[in-house]
C-alpha cells in the first residue's frame, strides 16, 4: 500500500510515518517501480504498535526497547514488563499529582464569591503562593 492507504488505514499522519521511518521505529519500505514507498501488513501492524503505544505515553524510547523485544520472539518478556511497570509507576505518579492540582484548584473555585475583580478570591488565592496547599 501506499503512504496515504497506511496513514488512512492506521489513522496516523504521513508526516508522523516518515518521522518514525526517519528515527527507526518503522523499517524503510520497498520502492514501486515509479519510486513510491512501499507499505505492507507489516508496516501496518507495527505502526498500529507505535501507535498505541504512544497513545498509552510510552516514550521513544521505551516504544524502541518493546520493538527490539517484538523482534526477538524467543526473548524473555521480563524487560517489556520492567518498561510496562515502570511506565505504570509514572502514571500513579502524574495521577496522584493531578488530584492534588484537582484539589487545590476545587479549594479556590469554591472560595469565589462573585463580585469584582478587585475582591476576587480566585485571584487572591493565585497570587498567594502560601495559600497553596499542593506546595512543597
Amino acid at each position: 500500500m501506499k503512504i496515504g492507504e497506511l496513514a488512512r488505514a492506521t489513522g496516523t499522519n504521513i508526516e508522523t510515518i516518515r518521522y518514525y521511518e526517519r528515527i527507526g521505529l518503522l523499517p524503510e519500505p520497498g520502492r514501486t517501480d515509479a519510486n513510491y514507498r512501499s507499505y505492507s501488513d507489516a508496516h501496518r501492524a507495527r505502526l498500529s504498535f507505535v501507535r498505541h503505544s504512544r497513545e498509552l505515553g510510552f516514550t521513544i524510547e521505551e516504544i524502541r526497547s518493546l520493538l527490539d523485544l517484538s523482534d526477538d520472539p524467543e526473548r524473555d518478556c521480563a524487560e517489556a514488563d520492567r518498561i510496562a511497570s515502570r511506565h505504570l509507576a509514572q502514571v500513579e505518579e502524574k495521577i496522584a499529582q493531578l488530584a492534588l492540582l484537582r484539589d487545590e484548584l476545587s479549594r479556590i473555585v469554591g472560595r469565589c464569591r462573585g463580585g469584582v475583580a478587585a475582591d476576587c478570591r480566585v485571584i487572591e488565592a493565585l497570587g498567594d503562593h502560601g495559600q497553596c496547599e499542593t506546595s512543597h
